[in-house]
């Protein structure tokens, strides 16, 4: 809003003294000012829309709407270090002077250069203090309306001075410069579009602080991404393969909540909890899942009965592992159900009717006492 007030007033005014002073480079610079005021809009609606939590169609939120933005302020000001570029190229090609605009005009494009200047600094400060790339983009477009009214200085100067070629040759350089800018400002904003991580040094850092937490064993896969000033990761957390799946998740909690908290930019953390290493590859992936298993142990059991007419022998809890591509099972039995048959003979028989299904299986037994 202070950026807009300003470009406004500086139009104004730099348009007034260029008709008063005849100076065509200046009106050009007013010009410039009140195109300004367009940008400055685009960041008004951009950070607004930004600010939206997110919806059904948008569960990320509208931190993108920001790095949009961006990459059109560095495209915008990229056309504008081209624009000025041309002009000035096509004066030092030609054979007309400069127009003598005398020293209001002169004057008339120092204060803007102050002024703008100013505003560059007071934007890229909030721009820092936000962590907002948007804003520091439009930082950037202030400092590109200074250079642009030293261009004025220089041509004008020079004129004075008898020296018409400063203008342009002075112009052109300035144009490099923003041009450079522009590239900066823009890589970064495409590099966000694209989900490029974030730096190997941060990156670091929070693989650092993962492998501090109590009951990660190791980690890997971390992955980051950024919407504006908001970092997004998920990375893979190595448990005990024995724990209980609720302590698993309790750990993976510790390690986003302690992220959080070390990191004021990390805004979302997804961790997924393995009980091995599965960078390499998922070598369990073909092993029957529970319900198989179930039909299985039930069918082994039921010929176990002592007679067709006994009841059933159902475990009270199925443990599963899924290890290095072998299952590893452990089975509940109430304790009144032994009868005669060991825990072996019964681990022998659920072992054998797996093995139809299965090639790596390990079967442990364990009797519990009924409750009272």
């Amino acid at each position: 809003m202070v950026g807009s007030i300003v470009d406004l007033l500086l139009g104004v005014v730099k348009v007034v003294v260029g008709f008063v002073s005849q100076s065509q480079a200046l009106i050009a610079d007013g010009v410039h000012s009140f195109s300004d005021l367009a940008t400055d809009a685009l960041v008004i609606v951009a950070a607004r829309q930004a600010r939206e939590g997110p919806d059904d169609e948008h569960p990320y939120g509208h931190g993108r709407i920001q790095t949009a933005a961006t990459v059109l302020l560095a495209v915008s000001l990229a056309l504008v270090a081209i624009g000025i570029a041309w002009n000035s190229i096509s004066y030092l090609w030609s054979t007309e002077t400069l127009p003598q605009a005398g020293y209001l005009a002169l004057l008339a494009a120092a204060g803007s250069a102050v002024i703008k200047e100013g505003m560059y600094h007071y934007t890229v400060h909030s721009a820092r203090r936000l962590q907002s790339n948007l804003l520091k983009a439009n930082a950037w477009h202030h400092r590109s309306d200074a250079f642009s009214s030293l261009v004025v200085i220089a041509g004008v100067g020079g004129a004075i001075a008898g020296f018409p070629w400063a203008d342009p040759l002075a112009a052109v350089i300035v144009a490099a410069m923003i041009i450079q800018v522009a590239w900066k400002i823009g890589r970064e904003g495409y590099d966000e579009l694209i989900d490029t991580g974030v730096s190997s040094n941060i990156a670091k850092r929070i693989s650092e602080e993962i492998r501090q937490i109590d009951g990660v064993a190791e980690m890997h896969q971390l992955r980051t991404r950024k919407m504006g000033s908001k970092i997004f990761a998920d990375v893979h957390i190595r448990v005990s393969p024995r724990i209980s799946v609720s302590e698993g998740h309790r750990i993976g909690d510790a390690v986003e909540a302690h992220l959080e908290e070390r990191f004021s930019s990390l805004h979302d953390v997804v961790v997924h909890v393995d009980p091995e290493d599965d960078d390499e590859g998922q070598p369990s992936i073909g092993l029957p899942l529970r319900p198989a298993i179930e039909r299985s142990i039930s069918a082994a059991l039921d010929n176990l009965r002592d007679t067709e007419s006994a009841a059933p022998i159902r475990p009270k809890n199925i443990v599963l592992h899924y290890l290095e591509g072998r299952l590893d099972i452990e089975i509940w039995l109430p304790l009144d159900h032994a009868g005669s048959r060991s825990a072996g003979d019964v681990e022998r028989a659920i072992r054998h009717e797996l093995s139809q299904t299965v090639d790596a299986v390990e079967v442990r037994v364990v009797y519990v006492v009924p409750e009272h």
